[in-house]
């Protein structure tokens, strides 16, 4: 069987094409882009990286033809080449032509042979049409000279966007027949197209997982290293006595209960951190994103999959205080939503450089990270809090909706001005804080994709796959 081969941009850069590509005189417009790359066995993904937008002057335009001269874009092809990395070619059909025509088959014949030759890698490169509506079709052009459609072109942007291939609706099956009358046929045919990645099976993980799996996601890779304990019966859904009596991994209680929900729902599970290399290079490959995660480093990494890897990511927080004799001080909740190229959770305050530092040592040598508080060269972590169902399940339900929201814009308000959502239960507020800044560290890595070393950390590589 082939490889799934997938095209991916953020939302700034669909809408930055929208407007190139269609400037209103009816005439064709091009762009050029520098792609990051994931491949696999099972995957062939190209990130837009860096685009070039070609000036209007400096091409023959028409309304069903454009040429332009390939010397503008030759250093985008030496860059390609030097950093192992993909070429895109993406014009525009303003008259809505919805398939590649006999001149942009004759076009690309003539610039992919010697992209290739420049590259020399072996590994696709991708020739792309926008329609006025922002839909995007696209075609991997091989090393051989052949061609295959792209499977898929996603949007990471505030509303999430895929454009399939094969836009055939999945039937609406009996147990998805309310979920088809909120959101509609279409959703929930994309609903079972989506593999989604879900990185914590504990509070609100467990949460998020099962609905999920009852809304008829397609497939879901779960992944979480910790067993189920007695302590942990009272806020997991679907564990019982029984998993925490022989220790059972979390993810491969979830792994054996969700395909009984009868959804159609797969589950692929990895008994492991998302500090495993492998892991990572899994989650990258996937459509959507959950980070339900308490460790910094852990929403640290997660933060840099959906970068490097143009993801949208949807982070779960839940923080209660309590005195431990009935007193409860803090019950607070956050989603927060993350844009590839946009602020982090660095840069909206969620955690510093040093705090992440301190986590890091703690995990990697506790004795090393006990000498330095000692001596007062590092900041303690934040200790465990209290864990209620009823607040996991609230907060982990809000980052469920606010998903549907982006792939089935059902609000009123747009989606650009709910990326960040703080629920304070005990003074009843639910605020949305403004966007940080983009993040400096991470803000020049969106879609770079591979790279060595991998996402510009240092990885283990080793996990257990149920």
């Amino acid at each position: 069987m082939s490889r799934r081969c997938v095209l991916r941009f953020t939302g700034a850069q669909h809408e930055a094409l929208r407007i190139h590509l269609f400037p209103g005189d009816g005439m064709e417009a091009v762009a050029l882009a520098l792609c990051g790359r994931r491949e696999s066995a099972t995957a062939s993904i190209l990130m837009v990286h860096k685009m070039v937008m070609i000036p209007y002057t400096a091409c023959r335009r028409d309304d069903y033809r454009i040429t332009w001269p390939v010397e503008l874009v030759r250093h985008l092809v030496v860059e390609a080449a030097e950093k192992h990395m993909g070429i895109l070619k993406i014009h525009s059909h303003p008259g809505g032509y919805d398939r590649f025509s006999d001149v942009d088959d004759a076009s690309d014949h003539d610039l992919f042979p010697s992209v290739h030759a420049w590259t020399d890698d072996g590994f696709p490169h991708v020739s792309a049409v926008m329609l006025p509506c922002g839909r995007i079709f696209a075609r991997a052009h091989l090393a051989d000279g052949t061609w295959r459609p792209v499977d898929r072109v996603a949007v990471a942007g505030d509303d999430i966007l895929f454009f399939d291939h094969d836009e055939t609706l999945e039937k609406v099956t009996a147990d998805q027949v309310r979920t088809a009358q909120a959101f509609g046929p279409s959703t929930v045919s994309s609903l079972r197209r989506l593999t989604v990645g879900v990185v914590g099976a504990s509070g609100t993980g467990g949460w998020v997982i099962e609905q999920l799996g009852r809304l008829g996601v397609g497939r879901l890779v779960l992944v979480d290293h910790d067993c189920v304990e007695r302590k942990n019966l009272n806020r997991i859904v679907e564990t019982v006595s029984t998993d925490a009596e022989i220790g059972r991994p979390k993810v491969e209680v979830f792994s054996e209960r969700v395909p009984l929900f009868g959804t159609y729902c797969t589950v692929e599970g990895r008994v492991a951190t998302v500090l495993n290399r492998n892991v990572a290079e899994r989650l990258a490959e996937c459509d959507v994103l959950f980070g339900c995660v308490d460790s910094l480093d852990g929403r640290d990494v997660l933060n840099r999959i959906a970068t490097f890897y143009t993801l949208p990511l949807f982070d779960v927080g839940v923080l209660l205080r309590a005195d431990g004799q009935g007193s409860v001080e803090t019950v607070c909740g956050s989603v927060h939503y993350l844009l590839p190229g946009g602020s982090s959770l660095l840069s909206r305050g969620v955690y510093d450089p040093e705090t992440l530092r301190a986590e890091t040592v703690r995990r990697t040598n506790p004795a090393q990270y006990e000498e330095l508080r000692k001596e007062g060269y590092i900041r303690g972590v934040p200790t465990d809090s209290p864990a209620v169902i009823s607040i996991n399940g609230f907060v982990a339900s809000a980052a469920v909706n606010e998903f549907l929201a982006r792939i089935h814009q059902f609000r009123l308000e747009l989606n650009t001005g709910q990326r960040w959502q703080l629920f304070d239960l005990v003074n009843c507020s639910w605020t949305h804080p403004p966007d940080g800044s983009p993040c400096p560290l991470l803000g020049n890595r969106a879609g770079r994709g591979d790279l060595v070393p991998f996402l510009d950390c240092n990885l283990v590589e080793e996990s257990h796959h149920v």
